[in-house]
């Protein structure tokens, strides 16, 4: 039997990785790295699962009457007589254990946002990977016995195995629900104009999602993957002739018409883009993808147009020319001072407020006086005078956006 200090010790490793936002970070970072379809979701719904699933598989190795309980010895196999081998512990029961739940749950939702079985289990797999191996290497570098370590990746893996058929059997729980509704034909529909090709799609089966082969729609992004919260969205944003569903993890959908008051959820973001006929509307989705990206970077809530995020969606296209670009004008700034980083931002609202000192004192409540001095100060660190901006000229306005995608780039996301 191993020592008890073992046991505390990798008990303590346990509790400090399920409190760790980093591992949660390197699980997904593998399982977004493994699989391109689960990479398509918004990092924030990969970590919405992880750290659910996460927290539950270290918790069941910790609390008491699970492997790693300091207040317990390991638990034994049927008695066998002394030459039978090492000791086990017995299989985990998935049908009773409500750790599994946060499983079935993952698959159910990643049958709705239509990413493949294959792919899911090629995400779950590299994620579970990664979280033994720096569960491995923290108990290591804590001192836990090697056979202790053995025992308890030896019982890891019958747990996880239980946890991936929880994921397989939620994914087709939801499969043969959703088959059964008319709604998923049209989720496939949708699917089907804006990754595939609208004229693949004949005029009966456009007729019974509502939509007309000539008409004109505005294509519609969100931010939203909770498939509830979607839901719930959905029912305030579709329009008749209108047609939503998940795709590519996200809610989104085709409307006649635009809501009103924009997305009825505060802490939504929505693109939109202009009226054009379903031929047109594959390569529109592309667009509200990418302005999608640039609105989140930017921190932006609530409706935005396509055509308004043009300059942010074009250039987060590019991001090696934005980090050379950073390096070449901003190299004389160092990112750990914060006095630099308080002049690079001061800088940038003084771009965004029309380079006018009064607007960006307010903006940034200080006196303008503060403003001209911190520009002075930065033209002094950096070796250049912004007087080029300020100048009417067609290499004025370039030179402005080099300032300003720079100092964007330099500064990270708000």
């Amino acid at each position: 039997m191993v020592a008890e200090p073992g046991r505390s010790a990798l008990t303590a490793v346990f509790r400090a990785m399920a409190g760790d936002p980093a591992v949660v970070d390197e699980v997904v970072a593998a399982a977004r790295a493994e699989s391109a379809e689960v990479a398509r979701l918004p990092p924030a719904e990969n970590r919405r699962h992880v750290e659910v699933m996460l927290a539950a598989g270290l918790a069941a190795f910790v609390r008491p009457g699970q492997p790693g309980d300091p207040e317990r010895g390991p638990e034994r196999g049927p008695e066998l007589g002394p030459d039978s081998g090492p000791e086990i512990h017995p299989q985990v029961r998935p049908d009773v254990d409500p750790d599994f739940e946060a499983a079935a749950l993952l698959g159910a939702d990643r049958a709705a946002q239509g990413v493949p079985i294959t792919a899911l289990l090629r995400g779950v797999q590299a994620g579970r990977s990664r979280a033994v191996q720096i569960a491995m290497e923290r108990a290591r570098a804590a001192g836990v016995p090697a056979e202790l370590m053995l025992e308890v990746l030896l019982e890891s893996d019958r747990y996880t195995g239980a946890l991936e058929i929880h994921v397989i059997t939620g994914y087709h729980d939801a499969e043969l629900e959703l088959a059964r509704t008319a709604r998923d034909a049209r989720t496939q529909v949708l699917r089907r104009l804006l990754l595939d090709d609208a004229r693949t799609l004949t005029a009966d089966e456009l007729a019974e999602t509502g939509l007309q082969p000539h008409g004109q729609y505005h294509c519609v992004v969100s931010d939203v993957t909770d498939p509830l919260r979607a839901r719930a969205m959905e029912r305030q944003l579709a329009t008749n002739p209108g047609l939503f569903g998940l795709v590519d993890g996200k809610l989104t959908g085709i409307a006649g018409r635009l809501p009103a008051s924009g997305p009825p959820d505060a802490q939504a973001l929505v693109v939109v883009a202009p009226q054009a006929p379903l031929d047109r509307i594959r390569p529109l989705y592309a667009l509200c993808l990418n302005a999608l990206g640039a609105a989140e970077e930017l921190g932006l809530r609530g409706l935005h147009h396509v055509t308004d995020l043009a300059g942010q969606s074009a250039l987060s296209t590019q991001p090696a020319m934005a980090d050379l670009l950073s390096r070449t004008l901003l190299g004389a700034l160092d990112p750990a001072d914060s006095f630099h980083r308080q002049l690079a931002a001061t800088v940038l609202a003084y771009l965004d407020h029309g380079q006018r000192f009064d607007r960006t004192a307010t903006a940034l409540h200080v006196h303008p006086n503060t403003i001209r001095y911190r520009l002075t100060r930065f033209e002094e660190t950096v070796g250049t005078s912004l007087e080029a901006v300020t100048v009417e000229s067609r290499a004025a306005v370039m030179d402005t956006l080099h300032w300003w995608w720079a100092l964007r780039t330099w500064l990270g996301p708000p």
